[in-house]
């Protein structure tokens, strides 16, 4: 397992507001609303949430994990989850996508959900209660820190997350070294376009409405590549703002030539 998170100078700040953010939104479907994310001042639309789910998928989960999704994509769907598998999610929030993939890899699998928001994990039980779901767990943690052993999942995924850490090095580092070799990642994440700045995406949006943090698509790439992933796929799915779009990320960590290694 890894030791906790560099915290970078400046980025407290922003992870704890992050945290907030989140915590309020499972405060809020707690109390019987629903949660919203979104780049402001962009509409909140189709763009977010729990639209982006099949119909059959959300009718077969309890009404608070449905109410709870906050994502940009259906990462369950872009993974291609099989019987028996592994699954990480990482930022787990309301546990929407950690019941799906339950569901997929059957009894002979597991799913797991990381987030770091007490809030939203006393949420995501309770779902997972509601839904009678018996190989799901739930761990509390920093998705650049993952508490789980190196090399014991087959799958990692993430629902508009990523694009929210202050390190995202670490995170696919992390998310490398706890998948087994040959395992791979299936990712809904916001992605901008090459050309925007830093400061560009800042004017589209805040970082906490899954905006102003996004990497683009080269840096993305760069990042896994980095990590040691092979055969990216990053492909844009439907536009979230100007230049900024909901994309699906797809990689894989290679076997090596020897195995044993």
């Amino acid at each position: 397992m890894s030791d906790q998170p560099t915290v970078l100078p400046g980025t407290t700040h922003l992870r704890e507001t992050v945290r907030l953010r989140y915590a309020a939104a499972a405060v809020k479907v707690t109390d019987g609303g629903t949660a919203c994310c979104g780049p402001q001042p962009v509409e909140v639309d189709e763009n977010f949430g729990a639209t982006l789910y099949a119909a059959d998928e959300r009718d077969a989960l309890p009404a608070e994990a449905v109410a709870a999704s906050l994502g940009c994509g259906n990462p369950t769907a872009v993974a291609e989850l099989r019987e028996g598998e592994r699954v990480l999610d990482l930022g787990s929030g309301g546990g929407i996508d950690v019941l799906l993939s339950a569901r997929r890899v059957g009894p002979t699998g597991k799913a797991y959900g990381l987030d770091m928001t007490e809030e939203m994990l006393a949420l995501a039980l309770d779902n997972a209660e509601r839904a009678g779901a018996t190989n799901v767990e739930f761990l509390k943690g920093a998705i650049e820190a993952i508490p789980l052993p190196a090399h014991t999942i087959d799958v990692v995924i993430s629902n508009c997350v990523i694009n929210l850490s202050v390190d995202k090095p670490a995170v696919f580092a992390e998310t490398f070294r706890v998948l087994k070799r040959g395992g791979r990642i299936g990712i809904s994440d916001v992605v901008a376009d090459d050309a925007l700045t830093p400061e560009q995406r800042a004017e589209r949006g805040d970082y906490v409405g899954c905006i102003a943090g996004a990497l683009s698509f080269a840096e993305y790439r760069a990042g896994l590549e980095a990590a040691g992933f092979t055969d990216i796929e990053i492909t844009p799915t439907h536009p979230v703002a100007d230049g900024m779009h909901s994309a699906t990320v797809r990689a894989t960590k290679p076997v090596p030539a020897d195995a044993s290694s």
